[in-house]
């Protein structure tokens, strides 16, 4: 099977035009190699794909005929994800929420103040 195909079919992305957009761009590797859309699909292959600045880790345990259901997709795949990359996106996600927003303006007084006794206590 292809690998968009599979990648479709095992619910990694939402339209098999996805998933081969993401293998133009080199967001799927298999056995460390990039991937093309056309690259078949065997057992025992490992898949890493870029999504959402995840690098998702899967094992290929078999090959699915068509498109099957989210119940059904750990029959096809096991995802070998450490924990550790989704708990520094979560970070990631939180960090970003401590920086302004580009065009909310000017900072405060207090927002001015933090931001000079961060600097002095830096030199």
């Amino acid at each position: 099977m292809r690998i968009d195909k599979y990648l479709w079919s095992t619910r990694y992305y939402k339209t098999r035009n996805m998933a081969a957009e993401a293998c133009k761009k080199g967001h799927v590797r298999i056995n460390g190699k990039t991937a093309k859309p056309s690259r078949e699909v065997y057992k025992q292959d490992e898949i890493i794909v870029r999504k959402n600045q995840i690098n998702y880790e899967l094992s290929v345990l078999d090959v699915p005929s068509s498109r099957v259901s989210a119940k059904l997709v750990d029959i096809y795949r096991k995802d070998t994800t450490p924990k550790e990359v989704f708990q520094n996106h979560e970070l990631m996600q939180l960090n970003k929420k401590q920086y302004r927003q580009k065009g909310e303006g000017r900072p405060t007084k207090k927002e001015r103040r933090d931001i000079d006794d961060y600097l002095d206590e830096s030199e």
